[in-house]
């Protein structure tokens, strides 16, 4: 299971070269920036077609990374099929590079601004389908992006976290009812020092509780994040977008773990 900085920056889909050309990855990230208010990478769908209304992917990095990481992460995931944003985390990292998602008040709040940001920025200069909306995120990144797709369910056409603990504190499940119909995704490494597995037991209970449509994943491996991940994040959100599931996919109960 090949990690994403060790391999090279090729979708699954494609038949061509064994290396995907880093012209042809310039090509498709439109943008990059810096802007203090809202940093971050915009990426466009090869061979975009205006009468096609897009999902749309908004990347929260993980752990001393920076919307940078979306250029690593949609080539893995798809190079056709999603318009993506990747933002910034609103504070310096403590390792002394990049930037992270904090799990409190204050971070939060900006989250959702830059995702709603994130959101016109993309719909702005693509067709994109407001109904297909996807939030995902890499550990801190994942965490958060499930706690704001919590607070918004109606916004979005669901949530994943990739090495991420479902949030906790600050009442994620308030709107219950709402938060049902969201289709969440949990990619989880077994042997993870920071989201083990009994932690993901103990959302198992959670989840099998209130009633949530949650899909568990795990992998052999400890925190990194892989291709398969990234793979099988990108079969997921098309099962949602086209109602079709797919061969590689199985559906998971809340309560197992695959």
């Amino acid at each position: 299971m090949n990690r994403i900085s060790s391999v090279a920056v090729m979708p699954k889909s494609s038949s061509a070269s064994p290396k995907l050309t880093a012209t042809k990855i310039e090509q498709s990230i439109i943008t990059r920036s810096n802007h203090d208010d809202h940093p971050h990478t915009l990426f466009s769908p090869l061979h975009y077609e205006p009468n096609y209304a897009y999902p749309l992917v908004i990347w929260l990095h993980g752990q001393a990374g920076d919307e940078r990481q979306l250029q690593k992460i949609m080539p893995l995931v798809s190079m056709r099929n999603y318009v993506a944003v990747g933002i910034r985390g609103p504070v310096e990292s403590p390792l002394g590079r990049g930037y992270f998602w904090p799990s409190n008040d204050e971070a939060t709040s900006i989250a959702k601004q830059r995702v709603f940001d994130a959101i016109d920025i993309a719909t702005a200069r693509f067709n994109v389908n407001p109904e297909r909306i996807f939030l995902a995120g890499y550990q801190c990144g994942g965490t958060m992006a499930l706690r704001v797709a919590l607070a918004c369910p109606q916004m979005f056409g669901g949530a994943l976290s990739i090495g991420g603990a479902f949030p906790s504190g600050h009442s994620p499940l308030a709107r219950l009812a709402q938060i049902r119909k969201l289709p969440l995704f949990l990619a989880h490494g077994r042997d993870s020092t920071t989201y083990t597995v009994d932690d993901v037991c103990e959302e198992l209970r959670l989840f099998h509780s209130a009633g949530l449509a949650v899909t568990v994943r795990q992998y052999p491996c400890g925190d990194e994040l892989t291709t398969q991940m990234l793979h099988d994040a990108d079969v997921w959100m098309m099962e949602r977008v086209t109602g079709m599931v797919s061969s590689e996919s199985e559906s998971v109960r809340p309560g197992d773990v695959n």
